[in-house]
């Protein structure tokens, strides 16, 4: 059984890598000739280019893992198939169900591969790949914060709008400030034309100052130049939009929480947080999928088995993305909108499974 199972893993890999390889080639080629306009606008070196894409490299991979398992477990048993191999190992006495359970064993060691490089290597290189595309190519202003220009921000018995924030220069554009007491209740607002960053603190500029004498009654006063004392510094308002493979499982998650505390909705990222404990599995569930597929397929040979795999890969990902779709809806609960894909699949690939020849 060990020779057979080294047999199966060495066949596997050659072909897992080789798809890898074409898949990973074709994404990266289409990726480039769209944005070859945006880089020549920018007028970026080579160097940043080749940069670019080279840590681009690590979230592409992982995105192909899935769709390479498919295509390698299709290839492989075709030609198994068609070599007569399999009716020699049935033969042996290793029925195709033992022969699935070296496969499933396989992924699922690529697939733990996969969650680890995911978790290491995936954030560094797509923040990396994504600042990049941002402050060099778009020419994009890094102080906005969780989807648009405006601020919200929600601080210890406080609560901040800001129109805008330059983060190139720590301006803070028509900042407002509203300061709360512990039941509650407005006990000051500051508006101001500015903000500016200086000696550590911020300074406001020509605004208004609202503040609570008594239960009912509010005082007014006016400022040129006014130092308020609040503990965010620039640094906070510079936490831009966050993609999930930007981050890990944890920092994700973590992520989620400071969303979540500072006012905003999380949904988003719960569900993504989900989706990245659901994305290893892929691999392992479409494999019960590819074998039968391969086996069953009595006319067409390799490459209509090979195009059938491709389509299944197409709707796996409308699925998924239809799931994700409701989850961050509302209609279907985030656990649920990340895993409902792999539950089809997986019970798809059992009864395909269960219809073959032993």
């Amino acid at each position: 059984m060990k020779v057979i199972q080294k047999y199966f893993l060495k066949e596997y890999l050659k072909l897992f890598c080789l798809c890898l390889f074409i898949f990973l080639s074709i994404y990266l080629i289409i990726d480039f000739l769209q944005k070859i306009d945006n880089f020549v606008e920018s007028e970026v070196p080579m160097s940043t280019i080749i940069t670019y894409f080279l840590l681009k490299i690590p979230h592409v991979t992982i995105q192909m893992i899935p769709v390479g398992s498919l295509i390698s477990v299709i290839i492989m048993f075709s030609l198994l198939q068609r070599k007569n191999e399999i009716t020699a190992f049935k033969t042996c006495g290793l029925d195709i169900f033992r022969l699935s359970g070296i496969m499933v064993f396989i992924t699922l060691g690529i697939g733990f591969v996969a969650f680890l490089f995911q978790e290491i290597v995936v954030p560094y290189a797509s923040s990396r790949s994504n600042e990049i595309w941002n402050l060099e190519v778009e020419k994009s202003d890094p102080g906005h914060f969780y989807g648009g220009d405006e601020i919200w921000y929600k601080s210890d018995n406080a609560i901040y709008w800001i129109r805008h924030f330059d983060g190139t220069r720590n301006i803070l554009e028509n900042p407002t400030f509203f300061f709360f007491d512990k039941d509650f209740q407005l006990i000051k607002r500051v508006d101001a034309k500015k903000g500016v960053w200086q000696n550590n603190t911020w300074k406001m500029i020509d605004g208004i100052i609202q503040e609570r004498e008594n239960d009912k009654d509010y005082g007014l006063s006016k400022f040129d130049e006014w130092i308020i004392k609040i503990p965010e510094t620039p640094d906070t308002f510079k936490k831009g939009i966050k993609k999930p493979e930007d981050m890990s499982y944890q920092q994700l998650r973590s992520y989620s929480e400071t969303v979540f505390r500072e006012g905003y909705d999380n949904t988003k990222y719960i569900v993504d947080m989900n989706m990245k404990l659901a994305h290893p599995l892929i691999s392992v569930i479409l494999t019960f999928i590819g074998i039968p597929i391969a086996l069953n397929l009595k006319k067409g040979g390799t490459p209509l088995a090979v195009s059938i795999g491709v389509g299944i890969c197409f709707i796996f990902i409308v699925t998924m993305g239809i799931s994700r779709s409701f989850g961050l809806a509302g209609i279907l609960p985030p656990i649920v909108a990340a895993w409902v894909a792999n539950l089809i699949f997986f019970l798809l690939g059992i009864f395909l499974m269960l219809r073959i020849e032993r």
